[in-house]
């Protein structure tokens, strides 16, 4: 009976760390694709104008903190928000934002 358990725990948590990616690319395109454009690289009407890095190149400089610290805070360039703050997101969504980020890299 307990293995049956340890084996029954061991499958939700498998099943919520890959709802938990599949989330994050879905909060991607919903959220952050219009302007750094579905692949990262920033090739959209928005992401040229407002003149998005190339998150594939970007995200492996950046690293973890610093990506979930953009999207909690958002990102400013002296009064001018480049990007604005998704205060309300979990921190779950906030991770697997950042987890699908990183795996932009090239």
């Amino acid at each position: 009976m307990r293995k049956m358990c340890l084996v029954t725990a061991a499958a939700l948590i498998s099943m919520t760390l890959n709802a938990s990616a599949a989330d994050g690319a879905a909060i991607y395109a919903k959220e952050c694709a219009k302007c750094h454009g579905a692949d990262g690289k920033g090739d959209t009407a928005v992401g040229k104008k407002l003149k998005c890095k190339d998150l594939s190149v970007e995200a492996a400089k950046l690293g973890e903190a610093k990506i979930a610290a953009a999207i909690k805070d958002g990102v400013k360039e002296g009064d001018k928000t480049r990007m604005k703050a998704y205060k309300d997101m979990s921190e779950a969504d906030v991770k697997a934002v950042t987890k699908h980020v990183l795996g932009m890299k090239k």
